[in-house]
């Protein structure tokens, strides 16, 4: 085993009978959670190894600032998934700065089937990630950075979404977690949410669900309930190798 430098990150370097896999380890850019607030954010250009590669596994835990694992019963990792898009060059500095997602970039999201909104996956979990697996056995890898693939003009980048719910405090942590809104005819009130995104009022059949999960929404705390501010990072580890023509290319039906 040997390390190389890096500007952010060392590369680890594993020898086995057929490959010499490297594995890095990066932290996303903080996002602020505080009790019983709702996260969901979208972290463009994530650090991601270069050149034409095989990923061999792609790992994911929530941490604090000072790199502590984060309990789920304090803050419940709803999903995160990592999404490969291609970025027009030129329009760059706009996206960085507008987070206008969409002029400019064109999602690639799995193989087959669902090529839209719906089933986005490379990687990506909820909070049953922690501990899973996502070694790929040899000579399996996912094919990344292949510049005879790329449109003219673009680049290969990489994104976290995500969702965080923080519980901290709160009246009903396992209501939370499951994003009811307003459990409606019943005293409980967890969010009281009625309308969605559109601000179109809810069906009094919609008990839970993403609509009431909305980025910064509040769940109802304890009374009387204090508790910090913190602010909290993906911290992500991926194995990979160089391609060549001993690798078989992986790929995600949906």
């Amino acid at each position: 085993m040997m390390l190389l430098p890096s500007t952010t990150h060392s590369i680890v370097v594993e020898s086995d009978e057929n490959n010499y896999i490297k594995s890095a380890t990066f932290l996303s850019e903080k996002f602020e959670v505080g009790p019983g607030k709702v996260v969901v954010k979208t972290l463009l250009d994530i650090d991601f190894p270069k050149g034409h590669i095989g990923v061999k596994s792609f790992d994911v835990e929530v941490v604090n600032e000072d790199g502590n694992s984060v309990p789920l019963y304090e803050t419940y990792l709803h999903h995160w998934f990592a999404v490969k898009y291609i970025e027009n060059i030129t329009m760059s500095n706009y996206i960085k700065q507008s987070h206008d997602l969409r002029n400019g970039i064109e999602f690639e999201r799995n193989d087959g089937m669902c090529q839209g909104f719906l089933l986005p996956h490379y990687w990506g979990l909820g909070g049953e990630s922690r501990g899973t697996s996502s070694n790929l056995p040899d000579p399996f890898a996912v094919e990344l950075g292949n510049l005879t693939k790329l449109k003219h003009g673009f680049k290969e980048k990489w994104l976290f979404s995500i969702m965080v719910i923080d519980t901290r405090g709160t009246q009903d942590r396992k209501g939370c977690s499951e994003c009811r809104c307003k459990l409606f005819n019943l005293p409980k009130n967890f969010y009281n949410v009625t309308t969605n995104i559109n601000g179109q009022l809810l069906s009094s059949n919609y008990k839970g669900g993403l609509f009431c999960c909305q980025d910064n929404l509040q769940c109802k705390l304890k009374k009387g309930f204090l508790g910090p501010i913190r602010k909290l990072s993906l911290r992500y580890k991926i194995r990979w190798v160089d391609w060549d023509e001993h690798q078989v290319p992986l790929r995600f039906y949906t």
